[in-house]
């Protein structure tokens, strides 16, 4: 196994939710860039919900995120994985993120949206007991992963508009 590391969020003081994977796969850690597998549906997703279209660059998708009121991250920091599936995270070096000082530089979010379980699950055991709960919204979409096949891309794309009602994006 393999020790691997998260990136540093997408997010700007300003932000209103917080979108949160678990741990980027090996074509995100190659690549540098939160979801670049290129079979991930993240990107066409916010492409179709707020114009942050995967033909752009990075660095654009990014910063149309930020212009929404949009962070993304995960919830590890840190872990041992053998493969790329959330699946093959060894659960006992799972280390999270520094939410607490995440939140406390971002006091407008009140929304937090789980790409997937992986992530809904290690943030309620990793991160729910360091911070006051009551301050946030939690919803776990489906996973925008590939691994993920039993919904359709029109089928997370429907799930996934709840984040137009989140940011006023229309």
């Amino acid at each position: 196994m393999t020790e691997i590391f998260s990136f540093p969020p997408i997010a700007r003081a300003d932000a209103r939710l917080l979108i949160l994977g678990s741990m980027p796969g090996k074509a995100s850690l190659d690549a540098n860039q939160y979801y670049a597998h290129p079979r991930n549906l993240f990107w066409p997703i916010m492409g179709e919900l707020v114009g942050a279209h995967p033909a752009l660059d990075y660095e654009e998708r990014a910063r149309i995120l930020i212009a929404n009121g949009i962070a993304l991250w995960d919830v590890l920091k840190s872990c041992r994985r053998s493969g790329s599936l959330d699946a093959d995270i060894d659960k006992l070096s799972m280390i999270a993120n520094d939410f607490v000082a995440f939140f406390n530089a971002r006091p407008h979010i009140d929304q937090i949206f789980f790409n997937g379980a992986t992530a809904e699950h290690a943030f309620r055991h990793q991160v729910l007991p360091t911070i006051n709960a009551d301050n946030f919204l939690l919803r776990r979409l489906p996973s925008t992963s590939p691994a993920h096949a039993a919904l359709s891309y029109h089928q997370k794309l429907q799930s996934w508009r709840i984040i137009l009602e989140a940011t006023d994006v229309c």
